[in-house]
């Protein structure tokens, strides 16, 4: 008879459970531990002296060892952030979260697991982007454990599962996005780390949710273009960068030029006629616009014949 997946992932919650105070049992050990003692040795003087009874103090001596050495087994103790899962002959018992020192079942196995804060530093992956751009991209994730019950129950080992599946989200987010030279308003890899960084964190609390891992953060550590193409790349992204300058150089050569002509008519400095005006342009752009330093020729003449 198949298991229902809701009654499967019932039984994977976690349960808390309380454990007795070590100290208390502790105790109690060491008197079994003394009475074992007292019984051997007084089996041995009985024994020696041909007394009746002493059979009985050897047995009692025995079973108090036995008591002792099996209640040592139960003890153990956890630290802040650390908690232990009871399991009894295969059965979920509980989980203890409490920092001490602690007596349980001493048939009990206990599982401890680190509940602090946790960094995965991934690898550097080589994918493609939105639009195929192959790219070199790695992830940092600070992670913990949630619930200790799907940690330990639902996947075959959560380190390793949380490791495959941060690689498996960075590769399929990295393959959401395009790297750079987006549309307008259009979310980047390259800029818009944060948004990038916030659907990475979704990505990967939907995936390790099953195994009771909450994700704190997930950050790029690294991104780059893959060094099949970075040259090719980095040619385009500065060829853009000259682009970029040069309309700013334009549009800043226009308004100046704008402004010299409005300036010359306003105060009535010269008239220009059109023909005088376009050559008038003409210099101050280039002078505005060249790159090299500008040479002034003098003009003694006149521009009609």
């Amino acid at each position: 008879m198949n298991t229902p997946a809701s009654v499967l992932r019932a039984q994977s919650q976690e349960r808390p459970v309380c454990a007795f105070s070590g100290w208390l049992f502790l105790a109690i050990t060491f008197a079994f531990f003394i009475v074992a003692i007292w019984a051997f040795v007084t089996a041995i003087m009985a024994a020696t002296a041909h007394a009746h009874g002493a059979g009985w103090l050897f047995a009692g001596s025995g079973v108090s060892l036995l008591l002792a050495v099996v209640a040592t087994l139960g003890f153990f103790t956890l630290q802040p952030n650390e908690a232990a899962v009871l399991i009894l002959f295969g059965a979920y018992k509980g989980t203890v979260r409490d920092s001490g020192f602690f007596f349980t079942n001493p048939f009990n196995k206990k599982l401890k697991i680190s509940l602090r804060a946790r960094n995965l530093n991934g690898e550097k992956l080589k994918v493609n982007d939105k639009r195929g751009n192959p790219i070199e991209i790695a992830v940092v994730v600070v992670w913990r454990v949630l619930d200790t019950a799907q940690a330990v129950f639902d996947v075959d080992s959560y380190d390793n599962y949380v490791r495959i599946q941060s690689e498996s989200a960075l590769r399929h987010v990295a393959s959401n996005y395009a790297y750079d030279d987006g549309e307008p308003n259009e979310l980047t890899l390259r800029g818009g780390s944060d948004g990038v960084s916030a659907a990475l964190t979704r990505e990967l609390q939907e995936r390790l949710a099953k195994a009771g891992v909450e994700i704190d953060e997930a950050r790029l550590t690294h991104l780059a273009y893959a060094p099949e193409i970075a040259q090719a790349m980095l040619r385009r992204q500065q060829a853009e960068a000259v682009i970029a300058a040069r309309q700013k150089i334009v549009h800043g050569a226009v308004s100046m030029v704008e402004m010299a002509l409005r300036e010359l008519s306003d105060k009535k400095v010269v008239n220009l006629d059109e023909e005088r005006k376009a050559a008038m342009v003409s210099n101050l752009l280039v002078v505005l616009c060249g790159e090299t330093e500008v040479h002034p020729v003098i003009n003694t003449g006149t521009l009609y014949n």
